[in-house]
């Protein structure tokens, strides 16, 4: 089912139910279409999901960090006028959840992250991407999956034309460098916020071990495996990832 990308202003979105307010970051490759899983299972529920798209491309290239678009998350929860959000993130979207309940930790009710950057120094992807060569963009972006199957053509295409874009290659980089350089080790044990962390078996972007560190070091996370799961579980098993989190929502009474 195709949702409706509203625009208001600097920010597009799509927005579904009412209720509490489960806002989801995308990863630096991922477009909004990877949760679709998350924003029909949800809605129904009593949860108002909210998919911003990040403005990666769109910020100067000065800009272009991780603290940026924690800051840009929180002008776009003013915008909306919530409060008590739970933020769900992939990837980069996780690191963009870390620190903004970092940076507001009162805004935020509860966090979510699967496959998620901010302790694993190349977790944004090492050998970074040689343009031109379709096959080799090809094979990475069926890495990032347990089943290479998942990597559609549709998904190899928007990459490879990511990296064949001078800009938007550059900017990429520097969000790759920036997440680096953000490694949130010290932060983690002094977030309180009630964590949620769900991760594949088989991911080789962030392995097991990182989630594991997640964990240890977070002081109120639960953490949950799926298996025979790549860097993208909400994509690669979504019925596993739903009633996981569901799980979760229910026992946090959240």
């Amino acid at each position: 089912m195709e949702k409706k990308i509203i625009k208001e202003g600097k920010y597009r979105y799509i927005e579904m139910g009412e209720g509490t307010p489960i806002i989801i970051l995308h990863g630096l490759m991922g477009g909004l279409s990877n949760f679709h899983g998350v924003m029909n299972h949800f809605p129904p529920k009593g949860y108002k999901v909210l998919v911003p798209e990040l403005p990666i491309y769109d910020m100067p290239l000065l800009k272009t960090n991780v603290k940026s678009f924690a800051k840009f998350l929180e002008r776009f929860i003013e915008h909306k006028e919530l409060k008590d959000v739970i933020l769900l993130g992939n990837s980069l979207g996780g690191h963009i959840g870390l620190l903004h309940t970092k940076l507001y930790p009162k805004m935020v009710k509860a966090l979510v992250i699967t496959g998620s950057s901010g302790l694993y120094e190349s977790a944004m992807g090492d050998g970074y991407p040689k343009r031109g060569d379709y096959e080799f963009i090809k094979k990475k972006a069926q890495d990032v999956f347990y089943d290479p199957e998942i990597a559609t053509k549709e998904i190899v295409d928007e990459v490879f034309a990511t990296v064949n874009d001078r800009i938007k290659l550059v900017k990429t980089l520097s969000i790759a460098k920036s997440a680096i350089r953000h490694n949130m080790s010290k932060d983690l044990p002094h977030m309180l916020t009630p964590t949620c962390i769900i991760w594949g078996k088989n991911d080789s972007v962030t392995p097991p071990n990182v989630a594991e560190e997640f964990h240890s070091l977070l002081p109120d996370s639960d953490l949950f495996w799926i298996d025979k799961c790549g860097h993208a579980p909400m994509m690669e098993h979504p019925q596993e990832f739903n009633t996981v989190l569901d799980a979760w929502l229910e026992k946090r009474n959240l």
